[in-house]
């Protein structure tokens, strides 16, 4: 008998170890792995330069690579693992910068009606899995990670990040949702919590994977 489908979706703050429990979750199931696309976003510059006036560009070409992605990933024949959702780009990147004044009314309701047009037309994920962390433990990864462009990210802003994030899963109700406190979990150097989430994943989709 063939082996049911399943997609499982990685959702987080920046350095809440989405790539990470992407990859250890792939190979402790033997699915497939999707990560984040690298795609260089040609209106990044503008944006750094002038937020309110190139920030309504610049989601709708993360929006749209992000939709890409989703699409592969359903095509996929067998299981797979996403690290980060096509939703967290629209409830949490382009409405912080709605609500922090760096995207208008007008564009913000063209890219929200853009967002939820096309997400419509797309399957949810089985479950999703929330990594959930202090401010204080996503500022310890990420400097721990010491990417060279994360450097200037603030606490006011991951704090930010951490509200919208909080809210979004609160009124989720599409498909279930698998909260993982991250305060308590070192899955890099346990992999013992590896194989709790595991379990917690399996009981979630009630299913019994060998």
């Amino acid at each position: 008998m063939d082996r049911p489908r399943h997609l499982i979706a990685i959702a987080g703050n920046i350095g809440a170890g989405k790539s990470t429990l992407t990859g250890k979750l792939a190979e402790a199931f033997g699915w497939q792995p999707f990560y984040e696309a690298n795609t260089e976003n040609p209106y990044l510059a503008d944006f750094y330069t002038d937020m309110p006036r190139w920030s309504f560009h610049s989601q709708v070409f993360f929006l749209g690579k992000r939709l890409e992605q989703h699409r592969q990933l359903l095509d996929h024949p067998g299981s797979v693992v996403q690290d980060r959702t096509v939703y967290e780009d629209a409830e949490i990147f382009a409405r912080n910068l709605y609500e922090q004044g760096q995207m208008s009314e007008r564009d913000y309701d063209a890219y929200r009606r853009l967002y939820q047009a096309v997400s419509a037309f797309l399957p949810p994920p089985d479950l999703i899995v929330y990594l959930q962390a202090s401010v204080e433990v996503l500022l310890q990864h990420i400097h721990q990670r010491g990417r060279d462009y994360e450097r200037s990210i603030s606490p006011d802003y991951i704090a930010r990040l951490n509200t919208l994030y909080d809210r979004w899963i609160d009124h989720w109700t599409i498909c279930p949702v698998l909260r993982i406190p991250m305060d308590q979990i070192d899955f890099c150097s346990h992999p013992e919590d590896v194989s709790r989430i595991k379990q917690q994943i399996e009981a979630k989709l009630t299913i019994n994977i060998g």
